[in-house]
């Protein structure tokens, strides 16, 4: 039994990359019926798009996010860093899907405010090739903590994250991460904006923040990466979905015949769309 959603937000799925976690969102979007699904940002990896490498799961979630807009969800796919190529097509709608750059929504008589995060990474703004680069070594990272993993679970030990242990004993990677869950926050106090909800620094949370000029909720969607987490909306409350959890509830995905062939029906349909970044 799907679970009913008001609102769903994932982030930084990177799609087009060694580390995304494909099948752990499709389990998960296969899981709820959202009214409202918001991407925010870094769903497609264009940096480190490899033609070589983009597996059938990957395509799959292409498949059922479409399939969900088809059947009534409405959409969000805010542009980040990684698939900025999109933004030149910001403030097109194609049916229930609609590509921005931010979105302002009215969330029971509350104003919640979306949009990636990457405007706060100087790194990005300033030394973009920089920025690529420790892309591909986070992919590289993220590679070799799998095999590091598998080792581990063959013994019978836990898993380990050398790419949060890395983060977290790193004094400037703690530093620009509350730097920017505060400049964040600040702005939406400033704005008057009782949530502001990013994504970009991988690292999910709900918490109320307060200055001198007023008080906002600001979360974070994590990613599918490392987390494997989402933000849940429902009954006036937001909620962290961290996948795996006791509560996750999970419908199996189908794997047929008929499956492929819509995948390639709707490959071919991309190919096809006029004007789309090559």
């Amino acid at each position: 039994m799907k679970r009913k959603v008001e609102i769903v937000v994932i982030s930084d799925i990177h799609l087009g990359t060694y580390g995304c976690h494909a099948k752990e969102v499709l389990q998960y979007l296969n899981s709820v019926k959202p009214g409202k699904l918001i991407l925010n940002g870094d769903i497609f990896d264009m940096w480190q798009f490899r033609k070589r490498y983009f597996p059938k799961s990957h395509l799959q979630v292409i498949k059922k996010i479409i399939s969900l807009a088809a059947k009534g969800t409405m959409v969000y796919y805010l542009s980040g860093n990684h698939d900025e190529k999109l933004r030149r097509f910001s403030d097109t709608k194609m049916g229930n899907i609609y590509i921005l750059d931010k979105l302002v929504l009215e969330i029971d008589g509350k104003k919640a405010w979306f949009f990636h995060g990457d405007v706060f990474d100087a790194s990005i703004q300033h030394a973009k090739w920089l920025a690529k680069l420790g892309g591909w070594g986070y992919d590289l990272l993220i590679l070799l903590n799998r095999f590091i993993n598998y080792v581990l679970v063959r013994f019978g030990k836990e898993k380990y994250s050398l790419s949060k242990r890395i983060k977290n004993s790193v004094k400037s990677a703690v530093s620009f991460i509350s730097k920017f869950e505060e400049t964040a926050s600040d702005l939406a106090i400033h704005n008057k904006f009782d949530y502001v909800v990013c994504g970009h620094i991988h690292q999910p949370v709900i918490k109320e923040v307060l200055n001198a000029y007023g008080s906002c909720t600001y979360l974070n969607s994590g990613d599918w990466v490392e987390n494997l987490t989402a933000l849940e909306y429902n009954h006036m409350e937001w909620k962290l979905y961290v996948h795996g959890s006791k509560r996750s509830h999970l419908t199996p995905q189908h794997d047929d015949d008929h499956e492929e062939n819509e995948i390639q029906e709707l490959l071919s349909a991309f190919d096809h769309l006029p004007g789309l970044p090559t």
